[in-house]
């Protein structure tokens, strides 16, 4: 009975046990990351990516490209089904990573189909691309609460700031292989900021295999910037040296087995064609080859992020100073490696093209979520510029929002000449910014919390707009629509048809089932071997 009354001798005051079960509550609401926000965000980032998502044709290139792969693939059997062709020759431009998971939808579909010969649907094409760039959201979240521990809030503003990138739901909903490969980006980050000193790591370590040996059957040369922003970090925490003898390690070559193995099946098979990907199409074109469209250099990744970036590019630049301040911690190392890093591989290309900044994004996000935070909970911290630039960022968004707010409504009154389609998108995101900032800037924490909430709202709202309209594929707009030729050329299947542009449509093809070739390049084909033969 002594031994009772010393053990419970704490709780017998009432004040003391609830204080205890409050403490108690806190620490083990801490130590767990906000699941239950970060599963409804990307629920939200899943409506976003499949709405509407078959309502435009498939554009050139890419697209039409990838599907075409695909295609060849699901007629495939056996080992053939493992090396892609296109048109009946070997396709050596990207690894098919991808192009079996949309040759498996292909498949699934045509179960469904009365017509075998029949295209698949563009939703079809795009699905899981569109499925698989939504866990950067999630995994966003999650590479946060690593670097930061207890910090939910940081944890949660990183998931919405991947969510309402505009750059990220566009490109994550076509047949693309770079939305899917900033999930894998990801999914590396994730595995290897998650290993600990003081516990076991092998499946961290064959999380990071597998996370490089996707992107091996990606776009294969990612993997060595992608690889080495994440290492630098553990070299710089002395992680790695930890595992040096006991092979911990050694569980990331077994994740690299699937990729390492297709690239040796690929050179056994296609011999010095294998490295085409790796060098002609792959670093050496867009090191050292000035292609179609990377007419402005290094401004194209540039204009890329001015354009994308809203609203969050307003804080990037403190989160960049305050990750530079904090060298000190994990938060700070990682965000600077991977943004450095990530950035000064892209950026010094030849060849440049929009998506090509697309890995930008996740370090993008990851230095945004801390500020983004702050002006939630407004904490007092060591962060010289948080007090002098960061209270003023909701005055400035306020004042964005309600130009636009102003803009929206003069095209909606029809005194501005402009597309009316756009109304709904700009109204939604303005009136959110609009009356976020203003709430953001209230002194209360609560009234803060509800204007974030209506940023968000008002960002995703705008987006459900954009992705359900025309506008979101915006190149079909740059030339013309294939599918009327397509239509007249299945009714000649025959005939040798040529198109007379200076270069392809792999959509064209695609949509007419037959290749067809330039007019212009096989007139000089057909002149040079005359020459040749004179």
């Amino acid at each position: 009975k002594f031994v009772i009354q010393k053990l419970y001798w704490p709780f017998r005051d009432i004040n003391r046990w609830n204080n205890f079960l409050i403490l108690t509550e806190s620490l083990s609401k801490n130590c767990r990351p906000p699941i239950v926000w970060i599963f409804l965000l990307w629920t939200i980032a899943c409506g976003l990516a499949f709405i509407s998502l078959g309502n435009l044709p498939l554009r050139d290139f890419d697209e039409a490209t990838v599907a075409r792969v695909a295609l060849e693939l699901n007629h495939k059997s056996g080992i053939e089904r493992l090396l892609p062709s296109i048109w009946d020759t070997p396709y050596l431009n990207k690894p098919p990573g991808l192009h079996w998971i949309i040759s498996f939808a292909i498949s699934f579909s045509q179960n469904f189909q009365n017509n075998l010969n029949s295209l698949p649907s563009e939703f079809c094409i795009r699905f899981f691309p569109a499925l698989f760039s939504t866990f950067v959201v999630p995994l966003g979240g999650l590479i946060q609460w690593n670097l930061r521990p207890k910090d939910r809030i940081s944890c949660v503003t990183t998931s919405v700031i991947l969510l309402t990138l505009l750059p990220i739901v566009r490109y994550g909903r076509m047949a693309m292989l770079d939305g899917t490969q900033l999930s894998a980006i990801a999914l590396l980050w994730f595995s290897l900021s998650s290993v600990k000193i003081k516990r076991s790591n092998k499946f961290a370590f064959l999380g990071a295999g597998f996370a490089c040996s996707f992107m091996l059957l990606l776009k294969a040369p990612i993997v060595i910037p992608a690889l080495f922003a994440s290492v630098v970090p553990l070299l710089f925490e002395n992680k790695l040296k930890k595992y040096q003898y006991n092979f911990s390690w050694s569980w990331f070559f077994f994740g690299l087995i699937p990729g390492f193995s297709w690239h040796l099946l690929n050179i056994y098979s296609n011999g010095a064609g294998a490295f085409w990907m790796w060098w002609g199409d792959g670093a050496g074109r867009v090191l050292f080859e000035e292609g179609s469209g990377s007419d402005l250099g290094v401004l194209v990744p540039i204009i890329e992020i001015f354009e994308g970036g809203w609203p969050w590019i307003l804080i990037w630049p403190i989160g960049l100073l305050w990750a530079f301040f904090s060298l000190n911690t994990r938060w700070g190392v990682w965000a600077i490696s991977t943004q450095v890093i990530i950035a000064g591989s892209i950026l010094p290309l030849k060849m440049q093209l929009p998506w090509y900044i697309h890995p930008f994004w996740l370090p993008f996000a990851l230095l945004c979520g801390p500020p983004a935070s702050w002006l939630i909970h407004r904490k007092k911290d060591n962060y010289l510029f948080a007090k002098n630039i960061l209270r003023k960022i909701p005055y400035i968004l306020s004042l964005i929002g309600l130009c636009l707010l102003v803009f929206s409504l003069l095209i909606k009154l029809n005194f501005l000449i402009f597309v009316e389609d756009y109304f709904n998108m700009i109204f939604f995101i303005s009136s959110g910014w609009f009356i976020g900032g203003l709430l953001l800037s209230n002194s209360r924490k609560n009234i803060r919390k509800f204007g974030f909430i209506s940023v968000i709202i008002g960002s995703t709202i705008g987006l459900f707009f954009f992705a359900s309209s025309k506008f979101w594929l915006w190149e079909i707009n740059e030339n013309w629509d294939v599918r009327p030729a397509a239509e007249f050329i299945s009714s000649y299947p025959d005939q040798k048809i040529y198109i007379g542009n200076s270069f392809e449509r792999p959509s064209l093809n695609w949509y007419s089932q037959k290749q067809i070739k330039s007019f212009d390049v096989q007139n000089k084909t057909r002149c040079y071997s005359i020459k040749k033969t004179n």
